[in-house]
């Protein structure tokens, strides 16, 4: 199995990090949400406002810091932002103590914590990369997807049901204490980290090398490069230039946020008009997440059986079928039961997709670009996110919550369309990586 390949002391201490921030983030899931519901009776516009602007100004915070990222050290910048994102989640439960908990404090550690993860990701991707040889990417990408699906399987249950026994914040508390212990394990990885070295502006190449470099440029310098305005745009100069990276970029932010924009309706439909209890709601989408797991367990004997672009454009087409069937939930067992089918093949897709284009992305990416390029693609995915969810909050008010989730699965069944269709000479030039046969999952589909 994947899961058995060791990757080293300093993988184990990034992947523990990222899984005790995952579980925190599982336990803590849709907590703004129930929050602004349950204790400020906020309706379906200011939910759906709290989400939009959260992440708008969360991405338009962040531009800068992905050039910023690029050329100082990734993990004392994780460290930071693990930090970042612990104080800010922290004064959450301090306000509600004190009875001072408002809507606007949430909008405000919604952008904190937005901008945080944006500069985390990109800060580890390139870090990853640095740390793990690029046949192994697969397999970290994979144990990484794992976690997060198991992580969302246990933890909104147990949120749900410490949410009905402690209080409405007591998730949010749990999702901060995971941050501070992640910063605490990547600060264990301990070894030498050298100052990334400044190079010349350069667009995608027409093919990219075949085996990138395991470490990225260093420079004798001891200070970090000066940020320099076009340094700003440069991860979107490298994402649109690039013709295998483009489709796939504009297909994923679409997909993200129209499935995105659906969570705060969900939770008003289900919480308010259907009557769901908080540990229902937690239930419906935690227990189908086992797909994910399944899913990121299969990638790599998928990808080493039918290679990267195909299990990316199939698994890509499929995940788009499901989410229109959410427009039908009922009350009670029917409606858990429909929720349930449906988030199981859509989390399944999702669960073989995301950790074959991390690695995809990765691997066509030159490692001194990889910390814009993926900041780029985060805050055009956070950004996008926002304005669906912003339109889709006035869709619901102007209509019904179920009307704007049924737009939305329908428009997600026409963006496979955006997905590459053929197979480019950057594709041809960079293979996937292929597992040992000991190491791959069952060759069993479907």
């Amino acid at each position: 199995m994947a899961g058995r390949r060791a990757l080293g002391r300093r993988f184990g201490w990034l992947w523990a990090a990222y899984a005790v921030s995952a579980y925190g983030t599982g336990f803590g899931f849709g907590a703004f949400p129930l929050i602004a519901i349950l204790v400020l009776h906020s309706g379906p516009a200011q939910v759906a406002a709290l989400a939009a602007s959260g992440r708008a100004v969360g991405a338009l915070v962040a531009v800068p810091l992905g050039p910023w990222v690029e050329f100082r050290r990734k993990r004392p910048v994780m460290v930071a932002m693990d930090l970042t994102r612990f104080a800010a989640l922290m004064s959450i439960p301090g306000a509600f103590a004190l009875g001072l908990l408002s809507f606007a404090q949430l909008l405000v550690v919604s952008v904190v914590v937005a901008a945080a993860d944006i500069a985390f990701k990109a800060a580890g991707g390139a870090y990853l990369k640095a740390l793990v040889p690029p046949e192994d990417l697969l397999v970290a990408n994979g144990r990484f997807e794992s976690t997060t699906w198991t992580a969302t399987t246990v933890g909104p249950p147990l949120g749900g049901a410490a949410i009905g026994l402690f209080g409405p914040v007591t998730t949010v508390l749990a999702d901060a204490v995971s941050y501070l212990l992640s910063a605490l394990g990547i600060r264990a990885i301990g070894g030498a980290e050298p100052h990334p070295a400044r190079t010349a502006p350069a667009t995608a190449p027409a093919t990219a090398p075949a085996t990138p470099p395991a470490t990225p440029p260093a420079t004798a310098r001891t200070g970090a490069p000066r940020l320099r305005a076009g340094d700003l745009l440069e991860g979107w100069r490298y994402l649109l230039a690039h013709p295998a990276l483009r489709p796939l970029f504009l297909n994923t932010i679409v997909v993200n946020g129209l499935i995105m924009a659906s969570e705060p309706l969900m939770a008003v439909l289900l919480l308010g008009r259907l009557g769901f209890a908080p540990w229902q709601y937690g239930l419906v989408f935690a227990s189908p997440c086992i797909g994910g797991l399944i899913g990121s367990r299969m990638a790599p004997g998928l990808v080493a059986r039918f290679g990267q672009r195909r299990v990316l454009r199939s698994s890509g087409v499929l995940r788009a079928c499901w989410p229109v069937g959410l427009a039908f939930v009922r009350p009670g067992a029917p409606g858990i039961v429909l929720i349930v089918i449906v988030q199981l093949g859509l989390v399944t897709c999702i669960g073989v997709f995301n950790p074959v284009l991390a690695t995809y992305r990765l691997n066509h990416t030159e490692p001194d670009r990889i910390a814009r390029t993926l900041s780029a693609w985060s805050i055009s995915s956070s950004a996008t996110i926002a304005a669906l969810t912003a339109v889709w909050g006035l869709l619901a008010a102007a209509t019904s919550p179920r009307t704007a989730i049924a737009a939305a699965g329908v428009l997600l069944l026409a963006t496979p369309l955006l997905l590459p269709r053929r197979e480019t000479a950057d594709e041809a030039a960079v293979p996937g990586p292929r597992p040992a046969a000991e190491e791959l999952p069952p060759q069993r589909i479907g």
